[in-house]
């Protein structure tokens, strides 16, 4: 009867165990993904200034960037 008395007492702990240990697990693959792709690159910022009015060649025209 001792381990149904105490799943109750213990299943949030358990589940924060297992949630700090998936986490952690996560956290490694990233790492170990991020080391074998090397440094993410930098988009560009393509957006319009606030300051100028939205044309139809800023949308339409492929030259312009």
């Amino acid at each position: 009867m001792g381990i149904h008395y105490d799943y109750k007492s213990t299943r949030g702990a358990k589940a924060m165990e297992k949630q700090a240990k998936r986490e952690k697990k996560l956290a490694e693959k990233k790492a170990k993904r991020e080391a074998k792709q090397g440094p993410l690159k930098t988009k560009e910022d393509k957006s319009i200034p606030l300051d100028q009015v939205i044309t139809l060649d800023h949308l339409t025209n492929p030259e312009k960037k």
